[in-house]
């Protein structure tokens, strides 16, 4: 198959018959934005040379997944098969089908200016410059070589967006209609409310969540919207290379350790980074826990929780029964998580999904559903 072959059936598995989406999709070369990417194979990031390979590169680049181009400061285009980078990926290129339905939330109409925020490969902000032409579309990064690199690709299939090397969460180059973002944050940056136009919306994800916002800007400076029933996953915003060092030595710390509180859970184990419903509700009520997760062949599953407070807690039990939970620090982050799962069979859903939402200008998100209420500063 050729790669037209594969933009075709790409385009007809991600988007409507009618959509004005298809036809940017079905035109779009994503091999020559992808040439290199990280896999993820037994425990190490391993590369991936798509030239190498055409048919497994064609086969991989029109998929609908995510492609991991960089791995902490490792980017794969300067990477040889001997590097097996440690860490977090730090950008990629996104999946297709979820692009074009964040452009949906965003509702992007002919004539719109766009900010995209978050280049990764350049794959996105070609698809939105064959809507919308070089003139309508602005996209943001931190990382100069992806700037650089993607501006190149770019321009090698004839297209001349604006592409600019800044933080994204301070001041942004120009106003905009809408507001894209392929990088989720928590708040929201008070520089993407300040530079959105009149009557004009703003797409986001919430760091270490599922949930997608969509709001539009309010006369006071601020933006209303809701939570979307609907959900996507990116990597937050970075300020440097690398994200800071995380809290993984804390699992080490606590691993058999005793807890100040011992007892039996109220419901069955869970693996929370898998539950995404549950993951984002706890990120919300009790946000910066990290988890870890482990499945043993004789059917014993181990769930870890962390928090930089110092509050911590180990579950370990079977599949279907109360696992046996240790506890210490400040906070019981075990009986946290259960507080939320009984709230979600006592109402027979969480609140968060469908929640209103109020920016204000500063950023601060407020949600609301009902009697429920919460903030995200």
């Amino acid at each position: 198959m050729t790669w037209e072959q594969h933009a075709a059936r790409l385009a007809a598995d991600v988007t409507r018959p009618a959509s004005r989406w298809r036809g940017p999709v079905a035109t779009t070369p994503r091999q020559l934005f992808v040439p290199r990417w990280w896999e993820h194979r037994g425990g190490l990031w391993t590369l991936r040379d798509g030239p190498a390979d055409e048919r497994e590169w064609l086969k991989a680049a029109f998929s609908d997944v995510s492609l991991v181009t960089r791995v902490g400061s490792s980017h794969a285009d300067h990477a040889t098969d001997e590097d097996h980078p440690a860490g977090l990926p730090t950008s990629s290129s996104t999946l297709p089908g979820l692009a074009v339905r964040m452009y949906q939330h965003a509702d992007i109409q002919d004539g719109v200016d766009v900010l995209d925020v978050g280049v990764g490969s350049g794959y996105g902000a070609a698809l939105l410059t064959r809507r919308l032409g070089d003139r309508h579309v602005t996209s943001v990064d931190l990382d100069a070589y992806l700037t650089e690199a993607a501006t190149e690709r770019l321009d090698a299939i004839g297209l001349h967006p604006r592409v600019v090397t800044c933080d994204a969460t301070g001041p942004l180059p120009g106003t905009f209609d809408r507001i894209a973002a392929m990088v989720s944050v928590r708040p929201v940056p008070a520089s993407w409310l300040a530079a959105l136009r009149p009557g004009g919306r703003l797409v986001t994800t919430i760091a270490n969540t599922m949930i997608i916002i969509v709001a539009d800007r309010t006369d006071d400076g601020g933006a209303f919207g809701r939570v979307q029933w609907d959900r996507a996953g990116f990597m937050t915003t970075r300020h440097g290379e690398d994200y800071p060092p995380g809290l993984s030595a804390r699992f080490e710390e606590i691993r058999d350790q005793d807890g100040e509180d011992v007892g039996r859970g109220r419901y069955p184990m869970v693996e929370v980074i898998e539950a995404w419903e549950l993951r984002s509700m706890l990120e919300v009520t009790a946000p910066g826990v990290s988890h870890w997760f482990e499945a043993g062949d004789d059917g014993r599953r181990t769930a870890w929780m962390v928090h930089a407070d110092g509050s911590w807690a180990r579950a370990e039990g079977v599949r279907d029964e109360a696992p046996l939970v240790h506890q210490g620090g400040p906070r019981r982050l075990w009986d946290i998580l259960d507080q939320i799962r009984h709230q979600w069979l006592v109402d027979g859903s969480l609140p968060l999904y469908g929640a209103w939402v109020t920016i204000s200008p500063d950023g601060a998100i407020r949600l609301e559903r009902g009697r429920w209420q919460a903030t995200i500063a």
